[in-house]
């Protein structure tokens, strides 16, 4: 009896070489960096989204202030007076507290409130200090300027 030896075919084992996963993952590196690059202005426009959204919301909230109240809160009052009673002059002669607490702009400051405001002496007006957080810049942000 005689054996007969089939050549063995060598059979490649399945899976990907290094060379090959580190060319598939510099390829994402560089479609994750030109998406992140693309997206660096997106959070700026939702921060300006956000202080007019806030400014309408405010703006609301004074108007209800104003018709029990009978006129807008001062500038010493600011936008406390939707949230406690004022003491100061003049002192509402109905007042409701119409918000819980008063909202922040969304790089951690307080809202200013000017009435009379500065460019429209009839209206309030409601500022951001913007980015650098400093009152009197260019990036400043008023509910007149909306």
């Amino acid at each position: 009896m005689k054996l007969s030896r089939q050549p063995r075919k060598r059979r490649r084992q399945a899976g990907f070489t290094l060379l090959e996963m580190v060319i598939v993952l510099g390829i994402i590196a560089m479609i994750m960096g030109g998406a992140i690059f693309a997206m660096r202005g997106i959070g700026d426009g939702a921060k300006l989204q956000q202080v007019r959204n806030d400014c309408a919301t405010l703006t609301n909230a004074l108007s209800m202030y104003k018709l029990n109240a009978g006129t807008y809160p001062t500038t010493q009052q600011g936008l406390r007076a939707l949230v406690d009673k004022p003491s100061s002059n003049p002192v509402p002669r109905m007042w409701t507290r119409i918000s819980d607490k008063v909202p922040l702009d969304p790089w951690g400051s307080e809202y200013l409130y000017r009435f009379p405001g500065k460019k429209n002496a009839t209206e309030f007006e409601i500022i951001s200090k913007g980015k650098d957080g400093q009152e009197g810049s260019a990036d400043d942000i008023s509910s007149q300027d909306m």
